[in-house]
């Protein structure tokens, strides 16, 4: 068992602080990872707030893992120590059932997915998961990914969430050459969105209801900028979209995007808040076929692919990097919506502190 220093949350209501965990030792499939940087999402702040409910405390959160391989089970080939790594925000599923193994881990059709935090963890009974706002971790070499050295490692780190929540149904939906996409908010999964919307060569439009963001937008990759607040841009967008990304995490009316889809339409959520949103009218989308679909993360497979796909274009995400003493304040920030456009924990700040 190896001891590592972390952040946990150890209620819902006070501030993470320091803890110390242990870390299985390597088994025969397993890769053991020194954590060198981890994204901050706000599904973290959700779970450590117990706002989906069935958080267990102490919480290490953290799914945006980026690290360097430290030591290898015997039977790993696809891995060796001082390798460039991810752990993203599984770490195990069934891998039997036939979402698993059509590379859809993620959509486990016996609800069999082991989160990276806050999941029961199958190797140590009655205990949970711990994520990636910590020193190491330990994964099986299914659930652990390449990382191009192309790719700068802090601006990587996001990659294994809000890149691949936004690469997975701009793929599914078919984003590219001849679609117009609309991203919905322009934040830590938006902004994903809009590079990884551009470089897959789809027009690319961003919504929001932030003036101030345009000029960030377009710096991004976005073709247009559309204040959602305003009527009169809205109108002049009615039924034009092939596809329409919506990242917002904050409950709120879909009826003014999916009047925006052309015929055969879609608008996906990837957003998930607190409170559920407001449905579109039912004529909405029965007058020109259109639908509201939903997303969750990629699978393994197609998280490789993703980061293959964003170190090939040059795609990483817009980072602030943070020591991890400063997570408290970045949730303060987060909330406010002050970051452009992720915070990114440098563990090094750790190193050779006490618990």
């Amino acid at each position: 068992m190896k001891s590592v220093r972390a952040f946990a949350a150890f209620d819902p209501k006070g501030p993470l602080g320091p803890h110390q965990l242990t870390r299985r030792d390597p088994g025969p499939t397993d890769v053991q990872i020194e954590i060198l940087f981890c994204g901050v999402c706000h599904s973290d702040l959700h779970t450590v707030r117990s706002e989906w409910a069935g958080t267990a405390y102490p919480c290490v959160p953290g799914h945006e893992i980026v690290g360097r391989v430290t030591a290898v089970g015997g039977a790993v080939k696809d891995f060796a120590v001082g390798d460039q790594v991810g752990v993203g925000c599984m770490v195990d599923s069934c891998r039997t059932c036939p979402a698993c193994r059509s590379g859809l881990e993620q959509y486990c059709d016996n609800d069999a997915v082991v989160w990276t935090y806050n999941s029961l963890d199958q190797h140590r009974p009655g205990e949970r998961t711990y994520g990636g706002y910590s020193t190491a971790i330990v994964v099986d070499q299914a659930f652990c990914l390449r990382v191009s050295r192309k790719l700068e490692l802090a601006r990587a780190a996001p990659l294994l969430c809000a890149g691949i929540t936004t690469y997975s149904p701009l793929r599914h939906w078919g984003a590219g050459q001849g679609k117009k996409v609309g991203i919905v908010g322009l934040g830590g999964l938006g902004h994903m969105g809009v590079k990884l919307s551009h470089a897959l060569g789809a027009e690319t439009v961003v919504l929001t209801t932030s003036p101030g963001k345009a000029d960030d937008a377009r710096r991004l990759g976005a073709d247009e900028v559309i204040i959602s607040r305003d009527a009169s841009q809205m109108n002049q967008h009615k039924a034009s979209f092939d596809l329409i990304l919506n990242t917002v995490a904050v409950s709120h009316d879909l009826e003014m995007y999916t009047r925006l889809l052309r015929r055969d339409g879609s608008l996906v959520i990837v957003g998930l808040p607190e409170l559920p949103y407001s449905a579109s009218r039912l004529g909405t989308l029965l007058s020109k076929r259109r639908s509201i679909g939903g997303s969750s993360v990629g699978g393994i497979r197609e998280t490789q692919e993703m980061l293959d796909f964003c170190a090939e274009h040059g795609v990483a995400s817009d980072v602030e990097i943070i020591p991890a003493q400063d997570i408290n304040q970045a949730y303060t920030r987060m909330l406010a919506g002050d970051v452009r456009y992720r915070f990114v924990i440098d563990l090094a700040s750790l190193k050779g502190t006490s618990p």
